[in-house]
């Protein structure tokens, strides 16, 4: 019976160990920033990009993004522009802004990135990634534009 009860109150402990960790980690993520949380989510999204993924990066995009463009006609626009820049070889963020309002877009939760990058191809650019906040609560990219 001791040990039984030895076992109970042992997996008790771990039940409330794995609970405190679980508020700890929300806490955590919820006292973000979003510029920090949207970057996030960009540098994930440019790494389809630059690897290209192009498909996958539209698959990964806001809904907003999606309903603007089709999967093809972004897959056609990205081998146009990023292909002939060659491979990344740096980016380092220049400016995260974080706004509810842009042009030509509905109102919400943006974060406009810049990315001062180079390429195999290109010496100097600037990447504007526009992450959003998508109707379930998750960060993707809205809007991408190189210079």
């Amino acid at each position: 019976m001791t040990v039984t009860i030895a076992r109970i109150e042992t997996k008790f402990a771990l039940i409330r160990v794995f609970a405190l960790l679980l508020c700890t980690t929300a806490i955590a993520q919820a006292q973000q920033k979003p510029e920090q949380v949207a970057q996030q989510s960009s540098d994930a999204w440019l790494t389809l990009v630059d690897s290209g993924k192009y498909a996958d990066s539209w698959q990964e995009a806001s809904q907003f993004f999606k309903n603007a463009v089709s999967k093809e006609q972004w897959q056609g626009m990205l081998s146009a522009t990023r292909a002939p820049l060659g491979k990344m070889s740096s980016r380092k963020i220049k400016s995260a802004t974080y706004t509810t309002t842009l042009p030509g877009a509905p109102d919400g939760e943006y974060v406009v990135i810049q990315y001062d990058s180079s390429f195999e191809h290109k010496q100097s650019a600037v990447e504007t990634v526009t992450p959003m906040l998508d109707k379930d609560g998750k960060w993707r990219v809205s809007g991408y534009f190189i210079k």
